[in-house]
């Protein structure tokens, strides 16, 4: 599949008013203007487009939907039907769902693992428009997409890789640093950065984990990093290098109880000619300071 990266996420959240003030003072997003009839939702902008985070009111905070992003109709069209000719199930996008995704199509269908994807194309977006919510030098999304997200999954079998790999198309990256099963995920046409998505396993457990965010340099990540401080937002793990891509960055807990990295690269990212196996996961730094896993990840019963 001709996918460039994930476009959007959306969430489920009871901590919507503290995503008010902590998009925009702490990670330097914009609000966006939410739909009329959606007046409790909010919607963060983190570049041009018209939104990259979308948080609907819920009971509890959850991952609601992962939206990836086609390069256009052609490859969306040759995607559906790959995806149908699979034996997957495809709900089609009515008009109010293409008006709140603000894309001209899109597609839903789930994993193996039962995380709500879609699947678009054409999302709006309007160009140099984007004010971040604070002093900030923007986010890197160009030809890759928002960041990347790691989630959890209770099992993780071989119908896992078959789909992402054989179906979705993506690029396996590896297993990474960290202590038991993980994979490493990036999307057929992104070619800028290790990965989109990863699935880590823990038995019985499932929710997601952590999502990061590509600033535009040091100082991003670096006045970032004394804001959570002066707030007292806890750190999952602190100031660090990692050694399989060239990412300086921390984590910390958002309101809804997941980590958030904010990354900066410290060079381009090389590629990877063959799968690395890291003896550890940073070159300094990264200490662990924080639990691994945040409120976040539940019982499946819990969140499906």
């Amino acid at each position: 599949m001709d996918i460039r990266g994930i476009g959007y996420l959306g969430f489920e959240s009871p901590n919507i008013s503290a995503w008010r003030t902590y998009g925009p003072e702490v990670l330097g997003l914009a609000v966006a203007p939410s739909p009329e009839d959606e007046p409790e939702s909010l919607y963060l902008r983190m570049d041009d487009r018209r939104y990259r985070f979308a948080f609907q009111p819920g009971p509890i905070d959850k991952l609601a939907y992962i939206g990836w992003e086609c390069v256009n109709r052609i490859a969306f069209e040759k995607a559906v039907k790959k995806l149908e000719d699979a034996g997957i199930a495809v709900e089609h996008g009515t008009d109010d769902l293409r008006a709140r995704r603000a894309v001209r199509d899109v597609v839903r269908f789930k994993d193996p693992v039962g995380y709500q994807y879609e699947l678009f194309y054409g999302q709006k977006g309007e160009p140099d428009s984007f004010i971040p919510g604070r002093r900030h030098g923007g986010f890197n999304t160009h030809g890759r997409g928002f960041g990347h997200v790691v989630v959890i999954t209770p099992e993780y079998g071989p119908e896992l890789d078959d789909f992402l790999i054989n179906i979705m198309g993506f690029q396996w990256y590896g297993s990474g640093a960290g202590k038991g099963k993980t994979g490493f995920y990036r999307a057929g046409l992104n070619n800028l950065t290790s990965h989109d998505i990863g699935y880590g396993h823990a038995p019985g457990r499932m929710g997601v984990q952590h999502m990061g965010l590509l600033t535009g340099d040091l100082r991003d990540v670096g006045e970032t990093w004394d804001i959570v401080n002066k707030r007292g937002i806890p750190v999952q793990m602190t100031l660090g290098q990692h050694t399989q891509d060239p990412h300086f960055s921390f984590y910390h807990f958002s309101p809804s109880g997941f980590a958030v990295e904010v990354i900066a690269e410290t060079h381009p990212w090389p590629g990877d000619p063959f799968e690395l196996n890291a003896e550890r996961l940073s070159y300094w730094g990264h200490e662990l300071v924080g639990p691994i896993l945040g409120t976040t990840v539940r019982t499946p019963e819990e969140l499906l």
